[in-house]
């Protein structure tokens, strides 16, 4: 299911984001639109248009994939259940028709309810889904269909039927409204490091689905594992639609899609139904995050309510989020957002940093503690917090800008401008490149 980014834009443009996974490119570098050419399907053996090429798709999940899964918070501290995951995933890779891609899996700290893979195969599958998963064969079903849009070339035909996005506006675009650098503090924040790319069409994840169907049955599976994750997916829609939003706007949902799983089910892989669906050993391996479900479900709720920007619920959700499970590293990271959304900036700065604790090789708390600091006028604390950024996950042009005003605000001019080019450079438009190249232009910097 697929493609997708912090909180402000980020939050409600997720899942509360509508990042639905594919995000395709950050830097020219990796795809052009220009290139386009004929390729054999690697499913049916047909020609068909791509705009990129397989080294590309690898490149892109390489350069790009991990933007993404730090959007999304990160993968989940608990290495035996992304072991597991990986596991099935690797199980379900070898019936695939291209074996050969460099597959990944991991489960995401993100609580809305989806699954998403890059081209190159670097998939990631919230703790949203996993936690309303029933059994292996469902996740199995789950991975496969994203195993089947990697086969079937999806991203590369998209991008070669010129359907890649606009470069995606990321980050926390709110400042405190007295700090002096408030502004800059929303420019700089709402440069994305990934674009996204538009929702699958319908008849690619029918396609998906199918291969997906096969792949599991080959892989041991019942082919039910396919419907009944459907049936959970229709059923979970009409009962909390806003956690599906983005699953469903990625990956286009429909009746039609479940009763093709099921009449596959039921006649070409009927044999199929003797496998089990290893619920048991499902529900083993997964029982950790099962036992934070109440916390996830207050981290939904509170995504909710901040996308509705009702703050006071949101702030109410996210704290029993902490109290249930005070090492929570998303809990507290949301929990930081929406007190900064509501300019309790010192408050929201004690969140942040806990988050750091609990999870420091996690970027995404050290990006927010940084804007935070920059809110209060502390640009020494600001630049130490989004360096640490950049030195996790390079290449975010957003904190490269805020870098400059950090060291700008600390008096640091010419290494201010040194920043405030790169950025230029970086090929930024918008207001923050407005002010960057102001800046550059009063300091007689430009070159």
């Amino acid at each position: 299911m697929t493609n997708h980014n912090t909180l402000g834009a980020s939050l409600q443009k997720n899942r509360l984001s509508r990042r639905q996974a594919l995000w395709l490119l950050g830097a020219s570098s990796v795809t052009s639109a220009g290139l386009q050419g004929c390729a054999q399907s690697p499913v049916t053996g047909e020609r068909i248009v791509v705009g990129m090429s397989e080294q590309q798709e690898r490149a892109v999940d390489a350069e790009v994939a991990p933007h993404q899964f730090s959007q999304d918070l990160g993968a989940l501290q608990d290495r035996a259940v992304n072991d597991y995951v990986s596991a099935v995933g690797q199980r379900l890779q070898g019936q695939s028709h291209r074996p050969q891609m460099p597959y990944s899996y991991r489960v995401l700290n993100a609580n809305y309810v989806n699954a998403y893979t890059f081209p190159g195969g670097a998939m990631g599958v919230t703790r949203g889904i996993m936690s309303e998963l029933q059994s292996e064969a469902e996740l199995a079903a789950l991975l496969g269909h994203e195993i089947g849009h990697v086969n079937a070339r999806h991203a590369a035909q998209r991008e070669g039927q010129s359907m890649l996005a606009q470069v995606a506006v990321l980050g926390l675009n709110i400042a405190a409204a007295d700090s002096p650098w408030g502004g800059l503090v929303g420019m700089g924040s709402q440069v994305g490091a990934s674009a996204l790319l538009a929702g699958y069409s319908r008849e690619h994840e029918r396609e998906a689905d199918a291969l997906g169907q096969q792949y599991l049955v080959k892989a041991g599976y019942p082919a039910s594992g396919m419907t009944q994750l459907h049936a959970l997916l229709v059923s979970e829609e009409k009962e909390q639609p806003g956690l599906l939003e983005t699953m469903f706007s990625s990956h286009p949902m429909s009746s039609e899609r479940l009763e093709n799983a099921r009449r596959a089910a039921e006649t070409t892989f009927a044999a199929s139904g003797r496998a089990p669906a290893q619920r048991e050993r499902f529900m083993d391996h997964t029982a950790s995050l099962r036992r934070i479900k109440p916390t996830i479900a207050d981290c939904q709720t509170g995504e909710l309510a901040m996308a509705a920007k009702t703050y006071p619920a949101a702030q109410a959700a996210f704290a029993s989020a902490v109290r249930r499970t005070p090492g929570d590293y998303a809990a507290n990271f949301r929990m930081a957002q929406c007190l900064q959304a509501q300019n309790q900036a010192q408050e929201a700065r004690r969140y942040a940093e806990a988050a750091q604790a609990i999870y420091p090789q996690e970027a995404q708390a050290h990006k927010l503690s940084g804007v935070l600091a920059l809110s209060q006028r502390d640009p020494g604390a600001a630049f130490a917090h989004l360096d640490r950024f950049d030195r996790q996950l390079p290449g975010d042009p957003g904190v490269t800008f805020l870098k400059g005003v950090a060291l700008e605000g600390s008096g640091q001019r010419p290494q201010a401008a040194s920043l405030y080019r790169r950025f230029l450079q970086m090929g930024a438009s918008g207001q923050a490149a407005q002010y960057a190249n102001s800046r550059l232009q009063a300091w007689g910097a430009l070159r």
